[in-house]
């Protein structure tokens, strides 16, 4: 899967959009054929300590979520607590949590190569 930012205003208030689109032909997106397009906004942030993200209305996806992001400090690094409020019922429980596990492994190796 690639990912393309199409704006990022990294403050409270601020808006974000971004389309995941997935490499295997097999695979199938939610916006579009091979593409999953979303957008929201950040409710709250604390430096070096939580995200809080607001997913905007989606008729595909039958609904708004909030993301949270609790960072603490842990022997060596960081943990990341993720914690979805009003996850719809179109999306998989499971699927959720496996991309989200993969997004935090991807971002580990980033983090970690300095």
């Amino acid at each position: 899967m690639t990912s393309q930012v199409h704006a990022f205003e990294g403050r409270e208030g601020g808006r974000f959009r971004i389309s995941l689109t997935y490499n295997a032909p097999t695979a199938v997106g939610k916006t579009t054929a091979h593409t999953d397009t979303y957008h929201g906004r950040f409710v709250k942030l604390v430096p070096d300590a939580r995200v809080v993200e607001f997913e905007t209305t989606d008729p595909a996806l039958r609904g708004e979520i909030t993301i949270t992001y609790a960072l603490a400090d842990a022997d060596g690094g960081t943990d990341v607590l993720v914690v979805y409020d009003g996850l719809p019922r179109g999306v998989s429980a499971a699927d959720n949590e496996t991309g989200t596990r993969m997004a935090l492994a991807k971002l580990a190796v980033l983090v970690e190569a300095g």
